[in-house]
């Protein structure tokens, strides 16, 4: 049925994109190539966030490689709350749920669209986010169909798009941007990961992968530029510990690139916010006036502990 004719007699209306209750913002990050460091950046920019004093989510929705239980160091179940609600788990002030709790090892998940639309219904809408400023959804690579998913079932406030300078990754960050615009999603903007290495000796800069690309794909495409990320040995190690960098602090050298990052992100959000249409900011609005004033919004929590195949089942049955 086109999305403008009226439901047939007897037919309930499609529903379309519903507001999560209590987020404000939701920010997808996602890229057109694999390889670029989307999950470091995804992960560094939920825990900066956090850092810089701001209520934070992180949906890892990479169902096919999820890393973010791995960055962050958590490994364990979530837990079910209330009436068949899934309560994230939290790491360094990070509220986060990623199939990765449900399927640890290497045991491949191997899910056709139908599944991966179900999924990212469930992570959406019976996770107990509570009160957000910001949802950050790591994104797999490309343009398939978890990005649709996410769309169709919630309003996104932006996406940030990441490459590397090389022309490989710049070709299909493109995509990734056409992909954003044909499914009517604001860019909050392009950053440039692996921009350039400092060299432990010489201390000169090394752009191993080219540079700058990013950013005149940016301006080519008339969307924002949010900075250039150093190659760095530290992110890598701390990524792989379990303890992002930014948790180093601002003042880190090694982090102070990533914090930059978030701030312009934290810019544009409220740039595309203050241009949103009136029906979006009165809708998000009641919701939050419904949860201030209604507790039964915020089901009694219990801490029974759910397994994989209970959280699969609770999903099928939703």
């Amino acid at each position: 049925m086109n999305a403008h004719m009226p439901p047939r007699p007897g037919q309930a209306p499609a529903q379309g994109p519903q507001p999560l209750p209590g987020v404000d913002a939701i920010v997808a990050v996602g890229s057109g190539k694999g390889g670029v460091g989307k999950t470091t950046l995804s992960v560094n920019l939920a825990v900066a966030l956090a850092k810089l004093g701001h209520r934070v989510g992180l949906l890892d929705a990479d169902v096919y490689g999820p890393n973010v239980p791995l960055m962050l160091g958590v490994n364990a179940q979530p837990k079910m709350v209330g009436e068949n609600r899934i309560e994230p788990l939290e790491a360094f002030g990070v509220k986060v749920i990623s199939v990765g709790f449900l399927n640890p090892g290497d045991k491949p998940i191997i899910w056709r669209g139908p599944m991966l639309h179900q999924i990212m219904k469930q992570f959406l809408g019976l996770v107990e986010w509570g009160q957000l400023d910001y949802l950050i959804v790591d994104l797999p690579p490309g343009t398939g169909d978890i990005a649709l998913s996410l769309v169709q079932t919630v309003p996104l406030t932006g996406a940030v798009v990441v490459s590397t300078p090389s022309d490989v990754s710049l070709q299909d960050a493109r995509k990734a941007i056409e992909m954003f615009r044909q499914m009517k999603v604001d860019i909050v903007g392009v950053v440039e990961n692996m921009s350039y290495f400092v060299c432990p000796h010489c201390h000169n800069e090394v752009d191993i992968f080219s540079r700058g690309g990013a950013e005149k794909m940016a301006e080519k495409f008339a969307v924002p530029f949010l900075g250039n990320i150093e190659l760095d040995p530290e992110v890598r190690k701390s990524g792989d510990g379990g303890k992002p960098v930014v948790l180093q602090g601002e003042s880190s050298s090694h982090a102070k690139s990533l914090f930059a990052f978030a701030r312009k992100v934290i810019e544009r959000v409220d740039e595309v916010k203050a241009s949103a249409p009136a029906s979006v900011i009165s809708i998000q609005y009641f919701w939050r006036s419904r949860i201030a004033t209604n507790p039964r919004l915020h089901p009694p929590r219990d801490h029974s502990k759910l397994t994989s195949s209970l959280f699969l089942r609770a999903l099928a049955r939703a």
